[in-house]
């Protein structure tokens, strides 16, 4: 139920990466570092994710559904900031050990990470391949330091708009763009400057896969919907309706941004 990538593992070495699998150092429950809620990857798919700073590098868990196992790069403050707030030793200097299971509050100390969930979306009587895009903490204007949570802002001076209604389809996004590949989802991508080719947006650490139903409904539409709400606004849900549930109160407050992208790649 656990996936250490191989770059995690080439970073915690065979060793570790071997007492992890035979759940010899795997805590018995963890908080997602990317949704936040309780997981199990005792009964539950579960991903690896390392923290790695200047000196420090911390191990953490999420949902393989979430996001996938990867190493984030961050600074040694945020990453002494976190540990210590899991140690509750405030004013200490030393360094964590390499592999510390549990980060709970990493996620907001630490550089934030897009999660991407598939589901299909009822919008009047067609479903919809969606993937709902939400970051693992606030995402500031490139170039500022401050700590406000611009994510909404950039993305609808990117052509997002703010959606009021699930039921209403988004308006095309030109030259924004969905990239699967051998039926999984690889990027989302964006434009880049004249003559040159497309950027990701997000990129998938590794593809990932989607329901042959999700599937199935591409072929059909050859788009997808694409939703970005702010941290903890539509959160890891287990199914399609609750996702609905979710995207719907997240609308009702304001905090839901969408386009629909054409698919590129084959499905």
């Amino acid at each position: 139920m656990l996936d250490v990538s191989d770059e995690v593992r080439a970073e915690i070495g065979d060793d570790e990466a071997a007492k992890l699998l035979a759940g010899e150092t795997l805590p018995e429950r963890y908080d997602c570092t990317s949704c936040r809620t309780p997981g199990s990857a005792h009964s539950e798919r579960t991903s690896t994710v390392l923290f790695v700073g200047e000196e420090t590098a911390v191990l953490a868990f999420a949902h393989a559904g979430c996001i996938p196992s990867q190493i984030v790069r961050v600074s040694e403050e945020q990453i002494q900031s976190a540990v210590r707030t899991i140690s509750g030793e405030a004013d200490s200097s030393s360094a964590a050990p390499a592999t510390t299971p549990g980060i709970p509050e990493l996620a907001y100390e630490r550089q934030a990470v897009l999660g991407v969930t598939c589901g299909q979306v009822l919008i009047g009587d067609q479903l919809h391949p969606a993937i709902v895009v939400e970051p693992t903490g606030p995402i500031a204007r490139p170039g500022t330091t401050g700590g406000n949570d611009e994510f909404l802002t950039l993305l609808t001076e990117s052509g997002f708009t703010p959606v009021t209604d699930v039921a209403q389809r988004p308006g095309m996004l030109p030259g924004w763009s969905v990239l699967m590949a051998m039926g999984k989802l690889h990027a989302v991508l964006q434009p880049a400057e004249e003559g040159q080719q497309p950027v990701s947006w997000w990129q998938a650490h590794q593809p990932l896969a989607v329901t042959d139903e999700w599937r199935a409904t591409v072929n059909k539409t050859n788009s997808v919907v694409v939703y970005a709400a702010p941290v903890g606004a539509i959160g890891q849900q287990a199914r399609e309706d609750l996702l609905r549930d979710a995207l719907d109160k997240a609308a009702a407050s304001g905090v839901l941004v969408a386009a629909t992208m054409p698919l590129a790649g084959t499905s």
